[in-house]
This record gives C-alpha cells, structure tokens and sequence, in this order.
C-alpha cells in the first residue's frame, strides 16, 4: 500500500546517503594513503636518482587534476649540469637510469622478499651499469630482498652471488650452466 511504498523509499533515500557518505569517505582516506605514498616515494626517487647520476634532481609532479585519484604522473629530473625537465627529453641511457631510480624508489617504500628486473641494464654503457650495480648491492642489503636479474652485462653478472646461463650444446636441447661466485673467483669465471 502506500504508506509501505513511502516506508519501502525513505528506506532507499536513507541507503542512498549512507552509501554515498561511505564512498566519499573511502575517497578521502584513498587520496590521504595515496598522497603519503606518493610523497614517501617522491623522496626515495630524488635519493637513489641523485646516487645514480652524481648529483642533480628529481621529482614526481601529480598532473592534469586537482584530485590524486584522477591525475597523471609526470617525472622531472635534472641530471647534473642539466635543467629540469621531463624524462622525455633525456638521451636513452638517462631516460633508463631515470626509470631505474622510480623503479627502486618504489621498492624502497615498499620492498617485497624477491625483485626479478629484465635487462634493465640493456640500455647503460658501462659507467653506468657500475652505479646500478652498486645501488643494487645497497638494496639488497638493505632490504634482504633476493634479485633475480636477466642480463647480458658482463659487469651486472660479477656483481651477483650466483648466475645461471643457459646453453644450447645440442640443436634443441638446452643446458642450465650455475656458477656460485662465492666459491671461485669471478673474473675467471665470466
């Protein structure tokens, strides 16, 4: 009847309020852990970014809206010497180190027990395949994450305990070769 139809809407009006107040508080604590987030990471990337390249700057910027749910995210960096600008003007081997930085940035704040990086190193000359070397034996000691890294540097591969390859002796029958640098010395080994 009616008065059950008027009951049966205020019930409805009543679910509408509370359910749009439970959305919009969801947002407001999503934009408050997502601005944390952002900003510890922010921090972590200028760090490893500075100790990639020597010195210089970076920062993340939220773009294109004025709500962190809804903005995109751009990279500024000024390696040294260099203005800032965006990553897109750098030369491939920045842009990798540049990306190389957010990536570790990102895991600094929130490290997991094992980290696999494809070929990150493809795009480095070998000064720079030294420093992220270098930032990687800092991370893994500082977070006792396990690296599981593909590579073909010869430079990265000295720079781990332990490499596995991959040999093909035979037309389609591979072969796992493991060589454990704790117990040999490496330079004869690569």
């Amino acid at each position: 009847t009616i008065k059950n139809m008027e009951e049966d809407r205020a019930d409805l009006v009543s679910a509408i309020i509370k359910l749009k107040s439970s959305i919009n508080e969801l947002n407001q604590r999503g934009r408050e852990r997502l601005l944390d987030a952002f900003n510890k990471v922010n921090r972590k990337f200028n760090e490893v970014f500075t100790k990639l390249f020597n010195g210089g700057n970076a920062k993340l910027e939220l773009v294109d809206s004025e709500d962190p749910l809804e903005a995109g995210l751009e990279m500024l960096v000024s390696p040294p010497g260099k203005r800032l600008q965006s990553i897109t003007l750098l030369s491939g081997g920045e842009q990798a180190l540049t990306a190389v930085s957010l990536i570790f940035a990102i895991f600094l704040t929130n490290p997991s027990p094992i980290c696999i990086l494809d070929e990150v190193d493809a795009a480095l000359d070998e000064q720079n395949v030294e420093k992220f070397c270098n930032i990687l034996l800092e991370l893994k000691k500082e977070t006792k994450t396990k690296f599981l890294i593909i590579t073909h540097h010869k430079f990265t591969m000295t720079s781990v305990d332990r490499v596995y390859g991959v040999t093909m002796a035979q037309k389609g029958i591979s072969d796992i070769v493991s060589v454990d640098f704790k117990n040999i010395d490496y330079k004869e080994a690569v």
